[in-house]
């Protein structure tokens, strides 16, 4: 049998149609986050319905941007370069249920918009290059509507200057990382000191012990909770000068 150029191109298609059909078989689902919000919800209320559900939020626009492309619910591109991934939050991923939802939620509030930075002053980027930040509109922190809408899980990976727990609404979902990181903190932060026996600052990147006096007096949303000395540590934290843990 002659192999001719037609049979050649025909054996061409047939490869890449077979990689594609492999490639949506195996597709990325993050940790498995969905939801069964419709999209219709959103469909008759605009950016400023939204907005005024919401107070102003306590994080500081560090840098301003224009969104151009809304990736998912969780990432954004900007007119600077960057690419920014919503601290703190996860939402599902394409081809997962609630997926076109959280999506739309973020491109109603940011697409083609001038938008604010919140950068993770305690880890800046993710592994792929990303921004870690919390994304401001109007002076309302998009990260936690996401959460409080339902539309994203708490994925909280410290260190981090920001806890979550404290954007989170009575429902909100909270992400089984399979880490460390998240076994030290998958409960509110008004249950999680129970869990942990070393508690951390987020702000000052120290950690004592659960009855250090330094510890009544952290702000609850800079807390960080670990079930041993050595978490803390391989976490970047270091020890109180004064419980000596």
């Amino acid at each position: 049998m002659t192999i001719t150029k037609k049979h050649v191109f025909s054996l061409v298609i047939i490869f890449v149609l077979a990689l594609g059909a492999i490639s949506i078989a195996s597709a990325y689902t993050g940790t498995g986050f969905s939801h069964s919000i419709p999209s219709s919800k959103y469909y008759d209320m605009s950016a400023s319905d939204i907005l005024s559900q919401y107070s102003d939020s306590e994080c500081h626009v560090e840098e301003s941007a224009v969104c151009t492309n809304v990736v998912d619910g969780d990432t954004i591109y900007l007119d600077n370069g960057k690419k920014v991934r919503f601290v703190g939050v996860n939402t599902p991923e394409r081809g997962v249920e609630g997926y076109i939802t959280s999506k739309n939620f973020v491109q109603k509030l940011c697409l083609n918009k001038e938008v604010g930075l919140d950068i993770d002053d305690r880890k800046h980027n993710d592994k792929y290059g990303r921004t870690l930040a919390v994304v401001i509109v109007d002076g309302k922190n998009v990260n936690e509507m996401l959460l409080k809408e339902g539309l994203a899980e708490i994925m909280y990976m410290p260190p981090s200057e920001f806890y979550p727990y404290d954007w989170a609404g009575s429902n909100t979902h909270v992400a089984d990382t399979h880490s460390s990181s998240s076994s030290s903190s998958n409960s509110s932060s008004d249950t999680s000191s129970a869990s942990g026996n070393y508690v951390g600052n987020s702000n000052s990147g120290k950690f004592h012990i659960s009855s250090c006096g330094s510890v009544s007096k952290m702000s609850e949303g800079n807390k960080v909770f670990f079930s041993s000395r050595d978490e803390a540590i391989n976490q970047g934290y270091v020890p109180c000068k004064i419980c000596n843990p």
